[in-house]
This record gives structure tokens, sequence and C-alpha cells, in this order.
């Protein structure tokens, strides 16, 4: 049985370790589960390894918004202290504070 613990947390922002964006994490994937295309996709030399937890991030750069999958190993705290301006984060998260969003959605 894999034994994986998360580095980092919901809510919490961080930043890529190579490519200039950064993001609020919304959910965690205790071991990689996206498709064979998508890791494929990515330059052998720089594949992370599966067995590693990756992060769904509502993520911005200097020219847009999205929705970005990394692996651990390529992210690193935001310490900056400003907050991340994704158009997605009130469905998900209350107000900026103390570095990092609270969850606030209802679960079915």
């Amino acid at each position: 049985m894999l034994k994986s613990t998360a580095k980092f947390g919901l809510g919490q922002v961080v930043r890529h370790r190579k490519h200039p964006f950064r993001g609020v994490i919304f959910d965690i994937d205790p071991q990689f589960s996206n498709t064979d295309e998508w890791y494929a996709a990515i330059p052998e030399e720089a594949r992370p390894a599966k067995e590693q937890p990756f992060y769904h991030l509502l993520a911005e750069n200097d020219q847009t918004y999205y929705v970005a999958y990394v692996s651990e190993q390529n992210l690193v705290p935001d310490d900056s202290g400003e907050p991340v301006d994704h158009p997605d984060l009130p469905d998900l998260f209350g107000e900026f504070r103390d570095g990092r969003y609270p969850l606030e959605f209802q679960l079915n």
C-alpha cells in the first residue's frame, strides 16, 4: 500500500518551481491520477515521478487564469503574502487571510 502525505494543503498558495505561475490548491491526488497522454506530453527529462502527491491549482500567470495539475516536487510555498486573482476562487474559498484561502463550499 502506498503511504503518501501531502506537503501542501487545500487553500494554500504555491508557486511552480520552474515555470512562472502560482495558484491556490483546490484538490489533491495522493499519486498521479491524470491521463497517460497528459503524462507522455511532458518531456521525458522533465517528467515527475507518479508516486507522489499531485495538486490541482486555480493558477495564474502574467497573461491568463487556468487550472493546473502539478506534482509535489515542482511546487514551493508562495511566501509573497499576495492574493491570487483567479476568477473561480469565490466558488470554493472565502477571503484571503493569513496567507491562505479558507474552504467555503457545501458538500452534498
